[in-house]
């Protein structure tokens, strides 16, 4: 009866249960590789191993092209594994291809509002903020996704800066710009989704994904010697992946894009064979003294291995001058060795033309099949070989959780992703797992700056929704470290709304009923135009818009409004008042009889009206106009309005106090005309004019 397994169970991984088998499979160029074993102790005992190679190019450089063809590999590795073990097989680890991955630098700068102590939290910040800056050097517009383009696999700081200062460490330090630089290394979301779309249809759900250098490199070198700096290379059919360790844990990736089809493809010009052929004679080349074979003609030939190795020499030093050039430019220095594997490794004289070309000893430079058997246990098969690096390191990376316990940490109740070992923080996690620095760090909404009645007025933002952040039920950071076993539940941030004023969030309009100036109405409370426009209350604000109001309150706002002078006395409901007087619904303004009687144009304070309609712009016949004071025609009514207290001219705004249209209940369009043409509330008045103001919908324009 077959038996189902338990791949990724990090809870009970690792004590011997044959009931915990591991199942893995590494999806090269070439061919599918897969190992089903279990662990016992300190090793993992494999049970069967199996390759299948394509029968068509379905992979390119390591990146899966067509999914359909990988996956029908990939199902009958899964088959005959099955076969051999009685397990069904459900579960499965895989590796991306170190290929795919992506480095860029970037700076990033955190201005505090006044001088702190930095500690572990601002540190955080500050890393994110650099490391989403990289990101977006790929692709500016991947910020405003929703869904992640990139997943970050490490970073490393390069440098710090506190209040332009360079430092090599901040914590602890005291300062209000903080700066640093950090090269940040990613793998595009694309090779994630055909990694697992394809496992999808083999009919596995992947249980843990790492890294091909990683696991290539838990598998070549013990955890003890990973102190030492070390380099390890995985040579390929299509490129190379590099793999630099220190101090215990893996500090940098990188890849050449010369690998094992360079030397393949020069056979194939010198001997005139086709690529399967080519291959063939290729892997011979370590193993036998002559090598035969048929060309594309026909034609049987058999040449030396030393000629051909003769033959390859050129192209196998620039395979090396490539790989080395790259470790230089990953580690900054020869590493203290090198290990190679994968299938491209077996080259005769390639582990020697590294060492020259690094200058270090032949001793230095190794195959990294000799330490495989530390962490596994098959006696019946010889799995020694450098192209078993990978698929043994990644089924000995789950057995064993050499790449930082990743199986048994949960982040939102599903398994994480981790792509580098060392000690990890929270905002490891979450940037492992596509999370953005705008997800982590909450920000308050946009503000905006509106104009009102000359003076610039700010409208700020909403306030920001924090992460939430729980490690094993209780409050965390992102500083914190996670341990195997714990469990993560993050709420993303969210920003606060941007600000989106209306009208009445800066003012007010409101109507407080009319008043009679000499008899005539005047409306009581405050309206607003934006932009010279009239505005309902409800009118959303853009940047920058410009809002003016004019209250009518009091006696002395009436007056100015209208007009007329302050300097006059005046009467209210009969009563004498002062200009600071606050008027009422219905309340009646008369001018104070004078002394020695008014003058000869009539009641005093009373603008002077025609008996009969004239011409707009023709002064009475009987009178001169007196200095400040202007003429004009509202609405098919003739005033008189003396000079205004500030000295400025009348403009067309100054007239809606002076007729019966209220702003703040629109009736419809409102109609604006100077003499006969539309005009905004701004533009000034000539003596003379005839001004217009009413709703669209209205028969006749409403009198003063």
């Amino acid at each position: 009866m077959l038996k189902e397994n338990q791949v990724g169970r990090a809870e009970t991984a690792g004590e011997g249960s044959h009931g915990d088998y591991i199942f893995a499979l590494d999806i090269g160029t070439r061919s599918v590789i897969g190992i089903v074993g279990v662990p016992e102790g300190e090793k993992l005992r494999v049970s069967a191993v199996e390759t299948v190679e394509h029968t068509q190019r379905a992979m390119i450089d390591g990146q899966i092209e067509d999914i359909e063809q990988v996956s029908r590999v990939a199902r009958l590795v899964r088959q005959r594994l099955e076969e051999k073990t009685g397990l069904v097989l459900r579960h499965v680890c895989v590796a991306a291809a170190g290929r795919a991955l992506k480095t860029q630098q970037a700076s990033y700068e955190l201005s505090l509002k006044e001088p702190q102590v930095v500690n572990q939290e601002l540190l955080c910040q500050l890393e994110a903020g650099a490391i989403e800056a990289a990101e977006r050097q790929f692709h500016p517009e991947t910020a405003k996704q929703e869904q992640p383009v990139f997943y970050l696999a490490g970073y490393s700081v390069v440098q710090y800066t506190l209040d332009d200062y360079p430092i090599s460490n901040l914590l602890d330090h005291r300062g209000r710009r903080l700066g640093v630089k950090v090269i940040a290394t990613f793998l595009p979301r694309e090779v994630v989704d055909s990694l697992y779309t394809t496992m999808r249809k083999t009919g596995l759900e992947v249980s843990s994904l790492t890294l091909e250098p990683i696991a290539a490199m838990n598998a070549a070198i013990p955890r003890n010697l990973r102190l030492l700096n070390l380099a390890l290379v995985d040579i390929g059919a299509g490129t190379s992946d590099i793999a630099v360790s220190r101090d215990g844990g893996v500090v940098g990736y990188t890849m050449a894009t010369v690998a094992g089809d360079e030397v393949t493809e020069a056979v194939m010009k010198e001997y005139l064979v086709d690529f399967a052929t080519a291959e063939q004679m290729k892997m011979k080349l370590s193993g036998e003294d002559d090598i035969s074979f048929r060309d594309i003609l026909g034609l049987e030939h058999t040449v030396s291995a030393k000629e051909l190795q003769g033959k390859t020499e050129p192209v196998m030093r620039r395979l090396c001058e490539e790989i080395t050039g790259r470790i230089l430019e990953a580690n900054g220095e020869p590493p203290s060795a090198v290990f190679l594997v994968g299938g491209g490794s077996k080259l005769p004289g390639l582990c020697a033309c590294v060492a020259e070309l690094l200058r270090l000893p032949p001793s230095r430079v190794a195959l990294g099949g000799n330490n495989f058997m530390t962490y596994v246990d098959a006696p019946d098969m010889d799995l020694t070989g450098p192209e078993m690096a990978t698929p043994l390191g990644i089924a000995i990376s789950s057995a064993l959780n050499l790449i930082n316990d990743s199986f048994s940490i949960t982040l939102n109740g599903k398994k994480a992703n981790l792509f580098r070992s060392g000690s990890l923080t929270i905002l490891d996690v979450l940037l492992m797992n596509g999370y953005s620095y705008q997800q982590m760090i909450s920000r308050s909404g946009k503000s905006m700056i509106v104009e009102l009645n000359g003076e610039n007025r700010v409208v700020y933002g909403g306030h920001p929704r924090l992460a939430r952040i729980l490690l094993n039920g209780a409050e965390s950071s992102l500083s914190t470290l996670v341990h195997a076993g714990d469990a993560i539940v993050f709420e993303p941030a969210a920003p606060g709304e941007d600000a989106r004023p209306v009208l009445e969030d800066l003012v007010k309009p409101e109507s407080r009923g009319t008043a009679f100036l000499f008899g005539r109405p005047v409306p009581l409370g405050t309206r607003a135009v934006v932009n010279g426009c009239p505005a309902a209350p409800g009118q959303r604000l853009m940047t920058r818009d410009k809002v003016h109001t004019v209250s009518v309150g009091t006696l002395g706002e009436l007056l100015a409004s209208c007009g007329e002078p302050r300097e006059r006395a005046y009467l209210i409901n009969g009563s004498p008042a002062r200009p600071d007087d606050k008027l009422s619904d219905g309340d009646r303004i008369e001018a104070a009889p004078e002394k020695d009687g008014g003058p000869s144009g009539g009641e005093p304070g009373v603008p002077a009206r025609a008996e009969e309609k004239r011409e707009p712009a023709a002064p009475p016949e009987d009178s001169a106009l007196r200095p400040g004071r202007i003429r004009l025609t509202l609405n098919r009514a003739e005033l008189e309005l003396g000079p205004k207290p500030d000295k400025t001219p009348y403009c067309l705004i100054d007239m809606l106090n002076l007729v019966d249209v209220d702003l703040s209940k629109p009736q419809g369009n409102i109609v604006l005309h100077i003499n006969g043409r539309a005009a905004s509330y701004l533009q000034p008045l000539a003596d003379g004019d005839s001004v217009d103001i009413y709703w669209d919908g209205a028969d006749t324009p409403p009198k003063p």
